[in-house]
């Protein structure tokens, strides 16, 4: 679905201030269109300027430049959403890597295991504990969370940090979704499975033979377009999801449900 499209189909969000990290590229990019697009102010994180301010001139919103896993910068992204137009009403903690060098626990160092976890899952912790203050005076409030289909299952494909850290988003995404939920504010974590966007083509350009594999198990037998992923951040957003809550929200085309995939072929879009 376009932006356009979007347009012309709902526009539930009209009025409410979101925050969407990693905002220049991917998911985030597709999810700002879409939110702006539903009438919500987006406000843009991302720590390259240049994509970040794109974003954010694209969908009428404002640009903060935040480093992700800095404490200080994360108070100021979400203390300059609510300055600019008065609430906080939606958290999208999207910002994540995926090194080449996170792989195997066998050949992963250290220092790569814990650049990964502190990207994708210590800003996670971080940007809800900064978005909930917000939400708590308001008694409303939705976070999504980035996690994975890699949180609910394994792959010998392994991207070892990288899985641990998005397991740990959908257990923290619970855990602040049961503690919180009586007070207005939902807690989910998003579960992909792999998408077309640039971060997984880098990674699958270093090892096609990753893409390949992977790209075998999906029954829907291609990867997910940024814009499907972004519609379903539009959903739990949303009062349509006023009763989801707590939940590992699997859009992955089939992946994380199938034992073989079909025979036929399946023709990609």
């Amino acid at each position: 679905m376009t932006t356009t499209d979007a347009e012309h189909v709902c526009r539930r969000l009209t009025g409410r201030t979101a925050v969407i990290t990693g905002a220049g590229s991917g998911i985030g990019l597709a999810t700002t269109r879409r939110l702006a697009s539903e009438g919500a102010h987006v406000v843009c994180a991302d720590i390259d300027e240049t994509t970040g301010k794109a974003a954010a001139e694209e969908a009428g919103g404002i640009f903060v430049r935040t480093d992700v896993t800095d404490p200080e910068q994360v108070e100021a992204l979400f203390a300059a959403a609510f300055d600019a137009y008065g609430s906080v009403d939606i958290a999208f903690n999207n910002a994540g890597i995926s090194p080449p060098e996170d792989d195997s626990i066998l050949t992963t160092g250290l220092e790569a295991w814990k650049r990964v976890q502190d990207v994708n899952l210590t800003s996670v912790y971080l940007c809800c504990k900064a978005a909930l203050p917000y939400m708590r005076r308001q008694r409303r409030g939705s976070i999504i969370n980035t996690a994975s289909f890699v949180a609910v299952m394994g792959a010998a494909t392994s991207q070892i940090s990288y899985t641990a850290s998005k397991g740990g988003v959908l257990s923290l995404s619970r855990e602040l979704g049961v503690q919180f939920a009586r007070e207005g504010i939902r807690v989910n974590a998003l579960c992909p499975g792999p998408v077309d966007t640039p971060l997984l083509r880098e990674l699958f350009a270093e090892d096609p033979e990753r893409a390949a594999r992977r790209l075998v198990h999906i029954p829907a037998g291609r990867f997910a377009d940024a814009t499907e992923i972004a519609a379903a951040v539009a959903f739990l957003a949303s009062d349509d999801a006023s009763f989801v809550n707590a939940t590992d929200f699997l859009v992955d085309g089939g992946i994380s449900a199938a034992y073989v995939t079909p025979l036929q072929a399946v023709s990609s879009r």
